[in-house]
């Protein structure tokens, strides 16, 4: 049987598991790939009971020739009876426009897709083994050279790849067997682009000598991915090792306990944590790495910080705690609390909720400045800092820990157990960061 031929049935079956979705939505460029991966879906959806179909189309505006091709997709869907959205997004300017471009529309991807719903692009077998080769090349490590995964999670939904097995040369015949038209991007002809030149000069050459690259180079980006998988499962063995309670834990932030961490080679060290840290960062480069080193192994009574990409991670009291940007931000009070039947909105730092009868008065929020003196039962007067130290109460919240005051006297420490109610016991101060 021709490739070509047999496209429809072996597309169908990549699709199995994904056919209870709520939406199919393909990621429609209008060139060859998503051409076929479009018409494929549409003629199989003639015999098969498949999720409903429809179509996005990420306008990036970056060369004048594309302002037709919005109109181009919307001709080819209402051909074909597919809803198509166009998004148009702004691709900031910067040393790769390659990569803007592609953050600008998967950030486009991620707010279309909801609950339930997929995504499906039509990357090929040819552009898995192009990123393989682009990647090693930078020097990636095995994460990277793992190269695109099949399906992945994407906002509230999922992104499938499902033509990863298929050659751009079958994808070819079967557009030309059935009459298809497609889009030519003339930038894929710029050699100033990495991947084009990889693909308009390096691969040819390979092909020459090994005519099979293309598939040996996918088939070690699955080696790799499975390589990737193992580690995968190492670090949740590691970090289940890590992930103590911790008195602060209503905090709701990230945190591990550091020594079972030092206790690993620093091979396993970086890989736990670059799987911890996945989520939620940007991960460094080997050269970076040098900044956990430092955060580790700083003496006992120091507070280190390892500033990343989208926040920081902290040392504090025998753990490493994960602050993401909007931890950095400053607060500021005081914050008047006329109703305090009612839960009290802390500009950038959630919210407090007094529990139980309120103390007489006036009451509103402060945040620590220095010098604060708190009024114990039995214990007279005490520094306000020498408690938190006493408490181990880490440095980076001690500045948004919201403070009850009653005019000049400070009442709570809100959530701090010992400290966050009347010495009567009649009211509790929580706080929901």
């Amino acid at each position: 049987m021709n490739a070509s031929n047999d496209l429809p049935s072996r597309l169908l079956t990549q699709l199995i598991p994904w056919r209870n979705a709520a939406t199919w939505r393909i990621a429609f460029s209008g060139g060859l790939d998503s051409t076929v991966l479009l018409h494929l879906l549409v003629s199989l959806a003639k015999t098969q009971a498949l999720p409903p179909l429809s179509a996005i189309h990420i306008h990036h505006g970056l060369q004048a020739v594309a302002d037709a091709w919005p109109e181009h997709c919307r001709s080819v869907c209402a051909a074909l009876g597919v809803p198509l959205d166009v998004v148009n997004v702004h691709v900031r300017p910067g040393a790769s426009i390659e990569r803007a471009a592609r953050e600008a529309r998967y950030a486009a991807f991620v707010a279309a897709i909801g609950s339930h719903e997929v995504l499906l692009t039509a990357q090929h077998r040819d552009d898995q083994a192009e990123t393989l080769l682009f990647r090693l090349l930078r020097g990636a490590g095995v994460r990277g050279l793992a190269a695109m995964p099949r399906q992945r999670p994407l906002g509230q939904g999922h992104l499938l790849r499902p033509l990863l097995d298929v050659s751009r040369a079958e994808l070819e015949a079967y557009a030309t067997q059935q009459g298809l038209s497609w889009i030519d991007d003339p930038s894929n002809d710029d050699h100033r682009y990495a991947r084009n030149y990889l693909r308009q000069r390096v691969f040819p050459v390979l092909a020459e000598q090994w005519p099979q690259a293309s598939m040996t180079l996918a088939r070690s980006a699955a080696h790799l991915s499975e390589a990737q998988g193992l580690l995968d499962e190492l670090a949740q063995i590691d970090l289940e090792c890590a992930m103590s309670a911790s008195a602060f834990d209503w905090l709701g932030l990230r945190s591990l306990e550091l020594a079972p961490l030092r206790a690993l080679s620093a091979a396993r060290q970086r890989n736990a944590l670059s799987h911890w840290l996945a989520p939620v960062t940007k991960l460094p480069d080997s050269d970076h790495w040098v900044g956990w080193d430092s955060l580790r192994d700083a003496r006992g009574d120091g507070h280190p910080v390892w500033r990343l990409a989208d926040g920081e991670l902290h040392r504090t009291g025998g753990r490493i705690w994960w602050l993401s940007d909007h931890w950095r931000q400053p607060v500021s009070g005081p914050i008047e609390w006329p109703e305090v039947d009612r839960p009290l909105l802390l500009p950038g730092n959630g919210r407090v909720i007094l529990l139980g009868a309120a103390p007489s008065g006036a009451l509103c929020i402060r945040y620590r400045q220095g010098g604060e003196i708190m009024e114990l039962p039995g214990r007279g007067h005490r520094d306000l800092k020498r408690l938190l130290n006493e408490n181990g109460v880490p440095a980076f919240v001690r500045g948004r820990l919201p403070l009850l005051y009653r005019g000049e006297q400070l009442l709570g420490l809100a959530s701090l157990q010992g400290f966050d109610r009347g010495t009567d016991g009649s009211w509790q101060l929580i706080w929901q960061p």
